[in-house]
């Protein structure tokens, strides 16, 4: 897969922080770009989800919500 260059511009002070640390940047940037797009993604399908749930073309099984609400406060 052919990569793509993408250019961010940062002050000197910036730089120079960053030249001290042993961080593959490059790598840094493409992880957090790889999840603010999950993330996005992940989002929209709620918001789909939640439309429509709203207008009755989706029904959440009795108790689903619920049970799902107490799975994550146990998980924390």
């Amino acid at each position: 897969m052919p990569l793509h260059t993408v250019t961010v511009k940062i002050d000197e002070e910036l730089r120079k922080k960053m030249s001290t640390l042993r961080i593959n940047w490059s790598e840094y940037v493409r992880n957090a770009i790889r999840q603010r797009i999950e993330l996005e993604e992940r989002k929209a399908v709620g918001e789909r989800l939640l439309e429509d749930l709203k207008r009755g073309k989706c029904v959440a099984p009795k108790g689903f919500i619920n049970k799902t609400i107490r799975e994550m406060r146990e998980a924390r």
